[in-house]
């Protein structure tokens, strides 16, 4: 399968689940309970990071950018509008970073939808409270799913962190702004510009970015480990915990 096909199959799976969900509503909440609580854990879980200058770019990127409850659905549709030509324009390092991204998108809404349907199975009540969370990420399972969101999440960053040391690329990215813009491909060149601007200041600082992405797979695998492998009331502790 060629870049542009996995990223429009990954789009298409985004779309689908979100079809499904607005047609019922009570799903719809749900899934939005689910990523309004990721979003509020990522934030206590990198709490120390967002205190200080040098990681705070970062924990806010990740933050609006991959553990967002924010729509995407702008950004989606103009993914699959550059699909074939970000083959074209861009090397096969950038592409395949794109192709990652679609695929990490794809499968977060896949786990997202599936844990509204096990809190919506536990009574009509979409409120959503840590213990809730957890009896539902142990409801759904897939370990393996898990695992491959928190590889692919540091892979997009070790990717950016390369591609700041081209220095053609953000020169590229800078040219295509105003065509990106014409072409109603904003919110994706938006996208693109603070990932390179932010792990790029980041390169100025030393390891500053391999610190940071060192941070994320500790904390996250640390969670992921104890989501699966403990009792309720130790993982809800492990959530809530603000000091690592």
């Amino acid at each position: 399968m060629s870049a542009s096909e996995s990223i429009r199959t990954a789009v298409a799976e985004v779309n689908q689940l979100r079809a499904q969900a607005a047609q019922e509503p009570p799903l719809r909440a749900a899934v939005a309970a689910i990523k309004a609580f990721q979003a509020a854990r990522f934030r206590t879980t990198y709490t120390d990071l967002m205190s200080t200058e040098r990681f705070r770019p970062a924990v806010l990127f990740f933050l609006n950018e991959l553990y967002s409850d924010k729509d995407y659905t702008q950004r989606d549709a103009q993914f699959v509008r550059i699909a074939g030509p970000l083959e074209r324009l861009f090397p096969e390092s950038v592409v395949d970073t794109a192709v990652s991204m679609a695929e990490l998108h794809a499968i977060t809404e896949r786990l997202d939808a599936a844990m509204a349907r096990a809190v919506l199975a536990m009574g009509t009540d979409t409120a959503l409270d840590t213990a809730r969370y957890v009896q539902a990420w142990q409801s759904v399972g897939h370990p393996e799913y898990r695992e491959f969101q928190l590889a692919t999440v540091l892979r997009v960053g070790q990717d950016l962190t390369q591609f700041t040391r081209k220095r053609g690329l953000r020169t590229l990215l800078r040219m295509m702004r105003p065509a990106a813009r014409a072409s109603g491909l904003g919110a994706l060149q938006s996208f693109l510009e603070a990932g390179f601007d932010t792990f790029g200041a980041m390169t100025q600082e030393g390891n500053a970015a391999q610190e940071f992405l060192g941070f994320i797979q500790q904390r996250e695998g640390i969670l992921i480990d104890t989501l699966f492998s403990t009792d309720t009331a130790t993982s809800v502790q492990a959530l809530a915990r603000t000091s690592w």
